[in-house]
This record gives C-alpha cells, sequence and structure tokens, in this order.
C-alpha cells in the first residue's frame, strides 16, 4: 500500500477544527508512554475545557439579562472530573439513574443543585431525590403521586418537582404528560399543599432547531402564569439539552456530504447521509443558547429572552456534549495491518464499542490523526485505510470510511479520535471478550509537558 491506486475514488475527508492545545498533547510523547502504560485504549481529558464551555452558556444568560442555571448532562460522560468541575464551580448535574446521583453527590453537589430526569423512576430514586432536595422532573400522574407520598411520610422539606410536559410535535414521545395529565397534575399540586413546591415545567425536545425550543419553551412560561394563579411557586422553566456541537468547518463537512459513497467505506458499508450527527453546526454551544433566547416564540411579540425577564421566570437548561466540547480525545493503539487491493485494514486493541456513535448504526467521522513513535521513519504518499476491532465480529468497525493517512500505519502507531469526550467515549462501552474498558486520563495542561491521573471515581 504506497499510495492510492487509480480505481480507488479520491477520499473524502473531515478534519475536526484546529486545536493548538490538543496538538500539543500529541506531539508531547505523553501518549505513547500512556499507552505502553495502560496496555491498551485509554481516553484523555482536559477540565479546563469544561470550565469554559460552562463559562460561556453562563455569558450568553447574563448577556441577555436572563436568570438561569446551567445543569450538567450526566449521561454524557461518565467521568467524574466533569462532577468535580460543577462542584467546584457551583453548576447543577442531571441524573437519570440512582447510580448518577449518589455519585453527584459524592463528589460534592448539593442536592439542591440537582435535577431528576429520566422517564419512571423507581422508589429509591425518588426517595433520594427527596431527601436531598433535588429537583425532579415528573413524568406521569402515578410518579407525582409517589412524590407526594414520599414527601408526607419522614421528608424534611417539601418535595421539589417540575411537571415535564409532551411536546405537541412530538406526541409519541416517552417523556411528559399530556394537556388532561397537566390539568389534573397542577390539582394535585394544589391538594398537596405545603408537601411539594411545584417550581415550574419542563419539556424532552429531539433535534437541534431553535425555533421549535423556543415556541415551546414560550408555552411553558405561559403554564408557569397559570400556576401562579392556582397559588403554586412555578418560578422556572427547563429547555432540557439540544445543544449542537460545531466538530468541523462548513466547506468541509459539506463536501463530504457531496462526494461520499459505498466505494468510500469497508466492504462498501452504506450510511444514508441524514443519518450522521450535523457535524457542522452554524448555531452551536452558547451560540444555540443565544439563538434561542432571541427568537420570538409563536403567537408571541417579544423574544423568549425579554418573556422571561417580563415574567420573572428563571430558565434551566440540560447541556451535555455542548459542556464537552474539545474536552477530550480517544487513544487506540495499532496492532495489526492488513493490506488489501487498495487499502488497508487496520487492527486496534480497542473496539468500536468505545465509539458510540456505532449504537446509532452510523460512524463517527472526525479523522482520527496519526501520531508516530518518534524517530520512526513514515514515507511519503496518502495511505487509505479502515479501521477495526479487537473482537470476534466482522461488525466491530471503529471506522469503517477509509481514512487517507498521510503516513503508511504499523502495529505500534496511536490513532487519536478528536473531541470525543461528548457521548463517544463511554455510552455505549462493553468488557467484551474481557477487554478492559479503556481508562480515562485527566490532563493538565501546563507550560512544559502535560501532567496527568487518573479520572476517580468513588465506589457508591
Amino acid at each position: 500500500m504506497n499510495g492510492i491506486p487509480q480505481a480507488l475514488p479520491t477520499l473524502p475527508t473531515l478534519p475536526a477544527h484546529p486545536d493548538p492545545e490538543t496538538d500539543a498533547v500529541l506531539d508531547s510523547g505523553l501518549l505513547h508512554e500512556l499507552a505502553h502504560a495502560f496496555g491498551g485504549p485509554f481516553h484523555f481529558l482536559l477540565p479546563h475545557r469544561f470550565d469554559a464551555n460552562l463559562t460561556a452558556f453562563r455569558t450568553a444568560l447574563d448577556e441577555a439579562g436572563v436568570d438561569g442555571r446551567v445543569y450538567y448532562a450526566k449521561k454524557a460522560n461518565k467521568a467524574a472530573a466533569w462532577i468535580e468541575r460543577c462542584a467546584a464551580t457551583g453548576a447543577g448535574v442531571d441524573v437519570a439513574s440512582l447510580g448518577e446521583l449518589r455519585e453527584a453527590l459524592a463528589h460534592g453537589v448539593r442536592g439542591e443543585n440537582i435535577v431528576v430526569t429520566g422517564p419512571a423512576k423507581n422508589e429509591e430514586l425518588l426517595r433520594i431525590a427527596v431527601l436531598q432536595g433535588a429537583l425532579t422532573a415528573v413524568d406521569s400522574l402515578d410518579e407525582l403521586d409517589r412524590i407526594i407520598a414520599l414527601a408526607r411520610t419522614g421528608a424534611v422539606r417539601p418535595a421539589r418537582l417540575l411537571l415535564r410536559r409532551l411536546p405537541p410535535a412530538q406526541p409519541h414521545s416517552r417523556f411528559g404528560l399530556d394537556e388532561a395529565e397537566l390539568e389534573e397534575a397542577l390539582t394535585r399540586c394544589v391538594r398537596a399543599g405545603d408537601a411539594v413546591r411545584m417550581e415550574g415545567f419542563s419539556f424532552h425536545l429531539s433535534g437541534y432547531a431553535v425555533q421549535p425550543r423556543a415556541d415551546l419553551a414560550g408555552q411553558l412560561v405561559d403554564l408557569c402564569l397559570k400556576a401562579r394563579v392556582l397559588g403554586l411557586q412555578a418560578d422556572r422553566i427547563s429547555i432540557g439539552g439540544g445543544f449542537a456541537v460545531d466538530y468541523a468547518a462548513a466547506d468541509d463537512w459539506h463536501a463530504f456530504l457531496a462526494t461520499q459513497q459505498p466505494g468510500h467505506y469497508h466492504a462498501r458499508k452504506t450510511f444514508s447521509a441524514d443519518g450522521f450527527y450535523p457535524y457542522h453546526s452554524p448555531v452551536a454551544g452558547a451560540g444555540a443558547l443565544r439563538a434561542v433566547l432571541a427568537a420570538v416564540p409563536a403567537a408571541g411579540r417579544d423574544s423568549l429572552g425579554a418573556r422571561l425577564r417580563e415574567t420573572g421566570t428563571i430558565l434551566l437548561m440540560e447541556p451535555g456534549r455542548a459542556l464537552l466540547d474539545r474536552a477530550g480525545a480517544s487513544v487506540f493503539r495499532v496492532q495489526g495491518v492488513k493490506d488489501r487491493d487498495d487499502y488497508a485494514i487496520l487492527t486496534v486493541d480497542g473496539t468500536s464499542l468505545s465509539l458510540s456513535e456505532q449504537w446509532f448504526n452510523s460512524e463517527y467521522l472526525p479523522d482520527p490523526v496519526l501520531v508516530t513513535p518518534a524517530g520512526r521513519a513514515v514515507g511519503t504518499g496518502v495511505h487509505p485505510a479502515c479501521v477495526g476491532g479487537a473482537t470476534c465480529l466482522e461488525s466491530d468497525m471503529l471506522t469503517w470510511r477509509k481514512i487517507p493517512f498521510p503516513a503508511r500505519p504499523s502495529a505500534g502507531d496511536l490513532l487519536v479520535y478528536p473531541n470525543t469526550a461528548g457521548y463517544q467515549m463511554d455510552s455505549n462501552e462493553s468488557p467484551f471478550h474481557d477487554l478492559p474498558l479503556p481508562p480515562k486520563v485527566v490532563l493538565e495542561t501546563t507550560e512544559g509537558r502535560p501532567r496527568w491521573r487518573l479520572d476517580r471515581r468513588p465506589a457508591c
């Protein structure tokens, strides 16, 4: 494999946005040492990037003059490092299981800074949420009744809750109460008296579109005003997550979509273009929050931000991926190279379960970066290769796409997948074949070589 044979179509690339800080980590030599020490794949984390993303969201709220709270959606990445940053910065945490709730508390996040979401929560999760003063998004009338009962039997404070509305545009969603159920829920909250503190409303909305989110948020503000007339607190709404991350430049993304074809993939694998995550998003992260706040909800005259200010309504949000933008990468070591007629099949020392886009029958598209040991001659030319995992499954492919590497990969080289902290690292992990799960390494960047430590996760 000394270049691209004439029969091979020109291969599209999708480079991630330039990131000099991550490049410095790749150039430091540290990654090869860590790969040797761990004997397998690993992820590295950059917690200060989390802090910067959090600050950007808070700045967007301040610029709009809106009182708001940011809750990190813990499901996006299991690492303790992010929860440590939430505790240190006073940010909230969005949890959806008993284990997530316990871990947030164990790392110093106060109960009142936790919001409990997820459908059909079990009794123990609800009990601890009530005892710790966490805010709970209620998805059904029977869940509301269980919370009220828990608050009346031994709780030292009212149960804090939001009523989650079923989005009218997504009537088949598993999440939320329809209009009739909301009416009944409000009645039950009034009857519960001091046992509950109904603080407002929330929704779970799929997709990244700005206007539908602003429209539904405007409706929640109207519901708050209605609930206040009934004597309920109702002073906040949650618009959930759904803040996109911009991984790649617009020209690169559109060129990739326009040219990709089955011949660019191992075994002529086909992917639907609309099945890919939108790796370029012109409105992303804190910019998406600004756009939502500036949008005018349907049937309204003022922007959502103005509506929130006028009504004294607090805005809650639960970003996950957007708080982890450029906050980490995944590292795999090449352990085998097999040549085919016009490309190579690389096998790395981990599995596709550590790049969770495969969970959605899709592909993580930002180009992996080849990092060779210092002193190894790499030659010239373009060297196409796909990337397979270490398990005995044909489908265990980290990258079906034939990546045009600038050097011929060899055993011992590293492949670094950029910007994987948001959902990719461990949403679908599994120790299949008794292969160890990749550890997470927290890096502290300094003027010299990066310092590292293992991520700390307490036994709960």
